[in-house]
């Protein structure tokens, strides 16, 4: 179980704040649970752990291994929780610069589809270039305009390799079960498909083959990280204090009500900004809503100490930091030392870089609540497959529980549709001309 640490907030929480709020933490865990809250309609989220390979998860794993057999590249198609699950999943676990020297047998992973710049598009292209590629198309509606653009240029790609026929072999659809332009297409051309269930909302969605073709194709243990998100599911039910959902649910409001309006989530990880980019949609598209909502901020230490350090340390008081930790690997790396020492550092020869970090993490902890910054700290334990899948569940959770409690709908997003209305009616789509 994941521990949170909140030793750090006193002073700008009350331990009696927290005791009156526990009847609100509980009431939103039980509206959730019971289907009774907001947007009710969207907890499908909440069944896709599993211990046992379904069906679905089977013919995964066989395109996966199709894909690793046949192809140098995955480019996975996709915008917001689209992306940003299987891609926070892989370099949390693989590392940011996993693609060097991967190939045929243990593919590069590429992304297409987050965005409009023609500088990304041309580079994409150059990394393509003389490869064997799959794609894999994720859009509940198949209409999102920077996939479609991109699904429209990579399949022509595609057809033009290897033709018609060849390319129906490479390109994998993830999308609504029944409807949409993308699951029309995908029948009519005999793409292989998988299906993102209509009670699942897309930043929810990393648990379902949204998140889980493209990381199976990275060799990540699927089951490992399913099996992670069952033992979440079961475990963060508990319905007291002791369950860290409801620590980490309840302090952020706190923190909230005591006009904090930033939080800043951070890990001494480098391989963590996709996570954190992952985090950062998942609150908040999820609370950001009827004026009302944190303001999510990503951050990777010690390399952003050396940017955001100083605005932290005495800025505005209007944040709290939330850090990811987890164990040192088994595999170590020792300091050595210099006749010379030049550079000063003789004092730690044979310590254990581990020691460095820790020393960073706790110095950087002490000096921000020196400063009047809070620190929420969460302790995951052992880094792999099984633990990044219950921190999806729990994070999940817990946005959930926290969205009710500040009296949101954690499940929509109507404000993202007002830049696409005037992002068409610029570009002349039919239906969307000024009045």
């Amino acid at each position: 179980m994941i521990k949170i640490d909140i030793s750090n907030v006193w002073g700008s929480v009350e331990f009696g704040d927290l005791m009156a709020m526990e009847k609100e933490v509980a009431a939103a865990h039980t509206a959730l649970s019971e289907g009774k809250g907001a947007g009710s309609d969207f907890l499908g989220w909440m069944n896709l752990p599993t211990r046992e390979p379904t069906a679905e998860i089977t013919r995964i794993q066989a395109a996966a291994e199709k894909i690793r057999a046949n192809s140098d590249v995955l480019v996975v198609i996709g915008i917001g929780g689209s992306y940003l699950g299987s891609r926070a999943a892989i370099e949390l676990l693989q590392g940011p610069n996993r693609n060097i020297g991967r190939g045929r047998g243990d593919p590069q992973i590429f992304y297409a589809g987050n965005s409009l710049s023609t500088r990304h598009w041309n580079e994409l292209c150059r990394l393509l270039d003389e490869k064997d590629f799959s794609i894999a198309i994720i859009s509940k509606s198949g209409t999102t305009t920077e996939p479609a653009v991109a699904t429209r240029a990579l399949r022509w790609m595609l057809e033009r390799k290897y033709g018609t026929d060849g390319a129906r072999e490479r390109i994998y659809a993830i999308t609504d079960p029944i409807k949409g332009a993308l699951r029309q297409m995908a029948g009519e051309e005999g793409w292989e498909t998988f299906s993102i269930p209509p009670s699942v909302g897309g930043r929810f969605s990393v648990l379902s083959p949204v998140g889980l073709l493209p990381m199976a194709v990275a060799g990540i243990d699927i089951l490992e990280l399913l099996s992670g998100s069952m033992e979440a599911k079961e475990c963060y039910d508990l319905r007291s204090y002791e369950n860290p959902v409801w620590l980490y649910a309840a302090i952020r409001n706190l923190m909230y009500r005591r006009d904090k309006q930033i939080e800043l989530f951070e890990s001494f990880e480098p391989g963590f900004q996709m996570f954190g980019r992952w985090w950062q949609q998942l609150f908040g598209e999820s609370e950001g809503k009827n004026g009302k909502g944190l303001f999510p901020v990503t951050a990777e230490f010690t390399a952003d100490l050396h940017s955001l350090g100083q605005m932290i340390q005495q800025g505005r008081r209007n944040l709290f930091e939330t850090m990811l930790r987890f164990d040192p690997p088994e595999q170590r790396f020792t300091v050595g030392s210099d006749v010379k020492n030049l550079d000063g550092l003789n004092y730690l020869s044979g310590k254990q870089l581990d020691f460095v970090d820790e020393s960073a993490y706790l110095g950087t902890v002490d000096a921000h609540v020196d400063g009047g910054v809070p620190v929420i700290t969460m302790d995951c334990g052992t880094l792999n497959a099984r633990k990044v899948g219950e921190l999806f569940y729990f994070l999940e959770l817990s946005c959930a529980v926290s969205a009710y409690i500040l009296g949101v709908n954690p499940f929509n997003q109507p404000g993202v549709e007002l830049y696409k209305r005037n992002m068409f009616s610029l570009l002349g789509k039919p239906g969307y001309e000024k009045l």
